[in-house]
């Protein structure tokens, strides 16, 4: 259900978490490690007599989280709050995420002969330890979020910074993008739900051609540039404050279409270019489109 070439279905899952900004970072700064950098995370990592009894409680955490299972037809404006908030995906999902595509490259072999060095088993592992913690945060109790973040906060304070975020060869735009979003008036965030909603009314060819634009990103070897554009994203969301229902609502996919678009301008025919991008320049001005 997550992958990186999935990344605004993730997206989507985040900015309705109270934790999904946290995440964000988590998966931002894990597509920028670097082979040196593994040793230094698995030096954090705890026993795992300490961690063992941590992920029990994730376990049980995991079970508590909105699920659509739980929608009722008794209950309209109880299933509308559920649909709202009830992410796409799983905990379960988001580990395979981290381990099999984010760390894919710290892999050696195929199929079932493949395996990790230790010490890049133990920094997934530490990563994946962040990940949970803030991904479950409405659900797991202070105490635990703190000790499976521990080793991780630790960890941030060593590395170096690493190499700058690559949002790929239309940097600037999707960046301009980003920050007016940082910067959304209310005045922006009415036109943008009247545009998700004008987009809701004419759905016809959206989804095509957000599919386009993500197998533009596969076949140009962008997906990970795509994915922490969507990451990105998440956290301009959550600074602009945008209402969780406008997010539900078609902002946030009005949005992450228009992101994955601009990643991938230079490859996209004018049609599907138009059809993800114009939504969001019929709101927020074309000033940010460069």
């Amino acid at each position: 259900m997550y992958s990186l070439v999935s990344a605004p279905v993730l997206g989507f899952d985040l900015t309705r978490l109270s934790g999904g900004s946290a995440t964000a970072d988590v998966m931002l700064r894990a597509l920028r490690l670097q082979t040196g950098d593994l040793s230094l995370l698995a030096e954090r990592l705890p026993d795992e007599s300490v961690r063992g009894p941590l992920w029990v409680e994730v376990e049980s955490a995991a079970r508590r989280m909105p699920s659509l299972k739980n929608v009722s037809k008794d209950d309209p404006a109880g299933s509308l709050a559920l649909v709202e908030r009830a992410p796409i995906g799983s905990v379960d999902a988001l580990l395979t995420c981290l381990r099999y595509d984010v760390m894919s490259w710290t892999w050696q072999g195929t199929g079932r002969d493949a395996q990790q060095s230790e010490a890049a088993a133990a920094a997934t592992a530490l990563l994946c330890d962040a990940a949970v913690a803030s991904y479950l945060r409405e659900v797991l109790d202070a105490d635990s979020r703190r000790r499976l973040g521990a080793g991780w906060v630790a960890a941030m304070r060593k590395l170096p910074v690493g190499a700058p975020i690559d949002l790929g060869p239309h940097h600037y735009a999707v960046s301009a993008l980003l920050e007016r979003l940082r910067s959304l008036r209310s005045s922006d965030l009415t036109r943008l739900n009247a545009s998700a909603e004008d987009a809701r009314r004419n759905t016809g060819g959206w989804s095509p051609a957000v599919h386009s634009a993500s197998w533009a990103a596969y076949l140009s070897d962008r997906v990970r540039t795509a994915a922490a554009a969507q990451m990105l994203l998440v956290q301009a969301v959550d600074t602009a404050s945008i209402p969780l229902a406008d997010r539900a609502g078609g902002v946030w996919n009005m949005l992450s279409g228009a992101v994955q678009a601009l990643v991938v301008r230079d490859l996209l025919d004018t049609s599907t270019a138009h059809r993800l991008l114009a939504p969001v320049v019929a709101a927020l001005g074309p000033a940010w489109l460069g």
